[in-house]
């Protein structure tokens, strides 16, 4: 029996988890369960994967258990991109290979047409606007990320528009920025919205059981998962829980869990929109990858979100969000000089699963034991089309996406500790002090 060391343990302060509608959490498990499919980890590419193996086989139990509330974790405190677009950081362009590039792009967008289609058939309420990107930049180092971008999406055959510096404030308000690059095929969304609403629409065969945190597992012909209520015992256990993977005895030393974080205003009053002019809604990424994230929400609210840790247990530090709120305050200031009273409701941070080698893991573990894991910063397109390809994979199905999946060499190995930890924190700081104003 293996022991699970680490468990979530998030800040209690999401933004997007507090301003969307509330739901009743499902009840713990108690006792003791038998089922064919198990599920643990409730976010995007858990409900994703359950809400599929569900359709595959409907006279089937499916068991899907998280440790916290659904919409609590990862999945409902990123920034809110559904990005059709090949988003590669690890490449200086954000494009890479070609080939590669032109697989991820197919994978991106198919997660929006589902993510759109349940959306619409569940009638879920969570600002879903396909408004498209503006990737800018403020530095000369930035603006050459944003020509090379350019230059792989036109190779692509993808549209993009270069906004001129004195024609971004009609779109975003802000004169900050010297150059922009908008790409329309983004969808923004409020997460912890979306998460929420599919986790109310799973279907009849799907038990989902919130605040589980599994404490053991065993590995025999059956796989017996333990918790300080009971077990559940699984004839296939599919992994959708990232870094937390590693704690299953799977992936150990490849995954980095590394928390960003947001802060977002309280709402904008009439004479503050008016101050601050440009589009109801945008969402900007930086040109530099260590630099800031910007939102205007359907409900007039900016968020900002950047800085960066690694907690390798992948849980939260109050030192790190009281560093990350001051942070945030600074580019904010910068960015907005019009809105010098505009305070933050909240302040909160999330971890990214990701790799050295920013590539995932999709398919078998062990005997009987499957994963979906790390997204590398694209959780809501990632995270829906790999829970979902996981499943139909396992129903027997293949092609061509389902192919290149499983191609992948997998995350690569991290040195040891102490090496990792002081390794990654150096260069995260390093990062971020060389995103300059872009930051």
């Amino acid at each position: 029996m293996r022991r699970i060391d680490h468990l979530p343990a998030d800040d209690r302060s999401c933004g997007w988890f507090h301003l969307s509608s509330p739901r009743q959490p499902n009840a713990p498990h108690i006792g003791t369960t038998s089922a064919r499919w198990v599920v643990v980890g409730a976010g995007l590419t858990g409900l994703a994967a359950a809400r599929q193996i569900a359709l595959h086989y409907p006279d089937d139990p499916v068991v899907l258990v998280d440790a916290q509330e659904v919409g609590y974790g990862a999945s409902g405190r990123n920034s809110g991109f559904a990005i059709d677009l090949p988003h590669d950081i690890g490449a200086p362009d954000y494009i890479g290979d070609p080939a590669t590039a032109r697989m991820n792009l197919k994978l991106n967008q198919a997660a929006q047409q589902i993510i759109r289609r349940l959306v619409s058939e569940h009638r879920i309420d969570c600002d879903l606007m396909a408004v498209g990107k503006y990737q800018a930049a403020v530095e000369p180092r930035g603006i050459a990320v944003l020509d090379a971008y350019r230059r792989g999406l036109e190779n692509l055959g993808e549209a993009c528009e270069v906004i001129a510096e004195d024609d971004l404030p009609e779109r975003i308000g802000t004169r900050f920025y010297k150059k922009g690059l908008f790409t329309p095929g983004t969808m923004l969304l409020q997460p912890a919205a979306l998460v929420k609403g599919l986790a109310r629409s799973l279907p009849e065969n799907v038990t989902l059981h919130e605040y589980t945190p599994i404490s053991s597992v065993d590995y025999g012909s059956k796989i017996t998962l333990g918790h300080q209520r009971g077990k559940i015992v699984a004839d296939k256990l599919l992994l959708t829980n990232n870094a937390f993977a590693s704690s299953f005895g799977f992936l150990t030393g490849r995954l980095l869990p590394v928390f960003t974080y947001a802060s977002i205003t309280r709402a904008l009053t009439g004479e503050e929109q008016a101050r601050l002019g440009g589009l109801p809604v945008w969402g900007i990424i930086p040109a530099d990858p260590f630099g800031s994230t910007l939102r205007r929400t359907p409900d007039n609210r900016l968020l900002v979100r950047n800085s960066f840790s690694f907690n390798a247990d992948g849980r939260s530090r109050q030192r790190c969000l009281e560093r990350a709120a001051q942070r945030h305050r600074a580019s904010f200031e910068r960015r907005f000089p019009m809105l010098p009273n505009v305070g933050f409701d909240y302040t909160w941070g999330g971890a990214m699963c990701l790799s050295r080698n920013h590539m995932a893991h999709f398919g078998q573990l062990a005997p009987n034991v499957y994963g979906a894991l790390c997204c590398n910063g694209l959780g809501i397109t990632r995270g829906t089309i790999t829970g979902t390809l996981l499943a139909d994979w396992l129903a027997g199905q293949r092609n061509e996406l389902i192919d290149f999946l499983l191609a992948s060499p997998g995350p690569n190995r991290n040195p040891p500790d102490p090496f990792l930890s002081a390794g990654v924190n150096l260069n995260l700081m390093v990062g971020q002090s060389r995103a300059g104003k872009e930051s």
